[in-house]
């Protein structure tokens, strides 16, 4: 386990992070969470006392990383850019479940099922966070369906999300 502080920061003008809240981690604290390793891993641990789990650090360059800081947990931390954090990491490495109404649905759809299957393991968990973050089952039943309709259109997540903005749903 790593142990540290550090500031909250905020991505200016940086193509699909533009706007993110984050907050780095160095190569150096980053060699000691897995070693030699330059991909997105998952960690848990706590922000101040708040505890994570499966939280994806994403690799910049040179070594270092990132943690993106979504408004839910900003919330729950009581924290702004700027602001300093108490940081307690380790690598995660518990198995990521999938959301098993969509599992269940797309075991009735062939087609959508086997376009899912030949998605890498992070666009399948987009989708299933997607779904899995409805906050009514209303929410989430219209999520199922709107992922179903995209996966039978072979559609990755994003391309999915860019479907349904485009056609106004």
């Amino acid at each position: 386990m790593i142990q540290f502080n550090c500031l909250i920061e905020r991505f200016g003008e940086q193509g699909e992070k533009t706007g993110w809240t984050y907050i780095l981690i160095p190569s150096e604290k980053a060699q000691l969470l897995k070693s030699g390793n330059k991909k997105s891993f998952r960690v848990k641990g706590k922000l101040d006392n708040v505890s994570i789990k499966q939280v994806a650090l994403l690799p910049m360059g040179e070594g270092d990383f990132i943690m993106a800081l979504k408004k839910e947990l900003l919330k729950k931390l009581g924290r702004r850019k700027g602001e300093t954090l108490s940081v307690q990491l380790e690598e995660d490495k518990s198995e990521k479940i999938l959301s098993a109404d969509l599992m269940e649905c797309l075991a009735d759809d062939k087609e959508a099922m086997t376009n899912f299957n030949k998605l890498s393991p992070s666009h399948q968990h987009y989708y299933s966070n997607w779904i899995e973050s409805a906050k009514t089952p209303e929410t989430k039943v219209k999520r199922i369906a709107q992922a179903l309709n995209g996966l039978a259109k072979g559609f990755h997540y994003g391309e999915m999300i860019r479907d349904l903005k485009n056609s106004g749903q």
